[in-house]
């Protein structure tokens, strides 16, 4: 459930397939000069990240402003006073939360391969927030009223196969998410969604600190003899970064076999690294 609604949220922020063209929402161009570089669209190619103007402290308003915006965009769809067309819905959907989709690309992506204690206690503070964000968008009953009858009536109204089988997409996705429960078994779902979302993040930050904490400490670079001079001298700043001067760390990866293994001669320190790979897990 909690990945769906990440892909759910991510899949907002891309211009639609289908359909009539849409006006990039004026938000967007009037936001030009604000400080934050998720504002808008990166200028460099392919709209790679700015990462010379990011900082940690930009992402937790980043990530409130992103949904403030998008939950007033989704607000002026399911409020709109005009009959749900592909164009006034789907579409406009599919373009919705672009502030937000800029952040969570470059957060999460960030938070995967180099990750720190602030973005660590950023992501578990954002993660419920996140949840709940999706919740009142799925869980929208006059959003999920037009997305349905778009569904009901997307055979008469002449869209093309694409066009047809993005509205069962979303469709889908509502009914999945609850749209049609009670509103009592609705709050019942948005307090499971919200610790989901919560464990899940403990889950993952934990598997990455007993992964870091199972790194074997080698004592002499004879050791390692296989590994290339550049991995070898890897396993030295790896070291010394923990304050083992003088010594070597051959960090785990999150695999079952691990890469050193294919390289190294030394029969012993191959058992040491395979006994700890396989131990992960089972420290507490």
């Amino acid at each position: 459930m909690a990945g769906a609604l990440t892909v759910f949220i991510t899949a907002c922020g891309q211009p639609g397939q289908s359909g009539p063209d849409v006006p990039i929402p004026m938000t967007d161009i009037m936001r030009a000069s604000d400080a934050s570089p998720f504002a808008v669209e990166s200028p460099l190619p392919f709209g790679y990240p700015q990462f010379d103007l990011l900082d940690d402290s930009l992402y937790r308003p980043a990530f409130e402003q992103g949904m403030s915006e998008h939950l007033a965009e989704i607000e002026a769809i399911a409020n709109s006073a005009e009959p749900p067309t592909f164009a006034n819905t789907l579409v406009a959907l599919e373009r919705s939360g672009r502030a937000l989709d800029r952040v969570q690309r470059v957060f999460f992506n960030l938070v995967s391969a180099d990750t720190n204690d602030v973005l660590d206690e950023i992501r578990s503070e954002i993660a419920p927030k996140l949840s709940a964000h999706t919740d009142a968008i799925l869980l929208n009953p006059t959003l999920f009223d037009r997305v349905k009858t778009l569904y009901e009536t997307s055979e008469t109204v002449g869209l093309d196969d694409e066009s047809r089988r993005l509205i069962e997409e979303y469709y889908a996705d509502f009914v999945r998410a609850g749209s049609r429960l009670s509103d009592t078994d609705k709050d019942r779902l948005k307090a499971i969604n919200s610790e989901l979302a919560s464990l899940q993040t403990t889950f993952s930050q934990n598997v990455l600190k007993e992964v870091n904490e199972s790194a074997v400490v080698v004592d002499t670079r004879e050791e390692l003899v296989g590994l290339s001079e550049i991995e070898m001298a890897a396993a030295g700043e790896a070291a010394a970064a923990r304050d083992l001067e003088g010594k070597y760390l051959v960090a785990l990866r999150n695999t079952s076999g691990q890469p050193a293994l294919v390289s190294l001669e030394n029969r012993a320190l191959r058992q040491r690294i395979m006994e700890a790979s396989l131990a992960r897990g089972s420290r507490g």
